[in-house]
């Protein structure tokens, strides 16, 4: 899942995604209205974690021109103002969720995933294709019902390829879902990272290569 932070408190913004990488995600951080404004349309977010007091673009501009764009991410608003009417005015805005702070940060996990389920097709909450396991929430994989250990990097390449269902998912694509923006786009990471995987996962082998368009897991997801 791939998560914007727009909050301009730096100390809060950076403990925000530490936080929620420690739980698998791909982050990306702007201190600021303007190059929040800009980050969420060049990339493809499931989830904007937004401030709504934010200097340069204000957070209500950002939500709303989110929504006007049609575009699947959802926003999820931070404010210090707990109060009914501010929390009114952000949802009347289209923001999906609203928090105010302070908060729990387990709460704010909670919902940062909720809001991911709503911005991609829907999948199972336990994916499985032949012997193998993957439960996203518990972050478990298990192959014929021995625990696989992987890194938070490998289990999101395998979740991505999981929930193309059998289609080609390309490097690019995976390193716009599972990695952040400080990756360099011309890393073999994301070779690296599958080449580990299939160790990982034993034989027969599940991830088949196809050259020059990127990785599947041939097969239907059983569900």
């Amino acid at each position: 899942m791939r998560v914007l932070v727009v909050e301009d408190e730096r100390n809060l913004a950076d403990a925000i995604a530490r936080g929620l990488r420690r739980h698998g995600l791909a982050v990306d951080v702007a201190y600021d209205g303007t190059s929040g404004h800009e980050l969420a349309f060049v990339t493809r977010y499931d989830v904007v974690v937004l401030d709504r007091d934010l200097p340069g673009v204000h957070g209500d501009q950002i939500c709303a021109d989110l929504v006007s764009s049609g575009a699947l991410t959802r926003v999820l608003m931070l404010t210090a103002s707990g109060t009914v009417a501010d929390r009114v005015d952000g949802l009347q805005l289209g923001a999906d969720d609203y928090l105010p702070k302070p908060f729990a940060f387990d709460e704010l996990v909670a919902r940062v995933r909720a809001l991911g389920r709503r911005a991609t097709p829907p999948a199972p909450p336990v994916l499985a294709f032949a012997d193998l396991v993957l439960d996203p929430a518990r972050r478990v994989a298990t192959r014929a019902g021995a625990p696989v250990d992987l890194t938070r990097k490998e289990f999101g390449v395998l979740e991505e390829l999981l929930k193309a269902r059998g289609a080609v998912v390309s490097s690019e694509e995976l390193l716009e879902r599972v990695w952040d923006a400080n990756t360099d786009p011309f890393t073999t990471t994301v070779r690296v990272t599958v080449m580990t995987l299939r160790k990982k996962l034993g034989e027969p082998p599940l991830i088949e290569t196809v050259v020059g368009a990127g990785y599947r897991m041939p097969g239907e997801l059983v569900t």
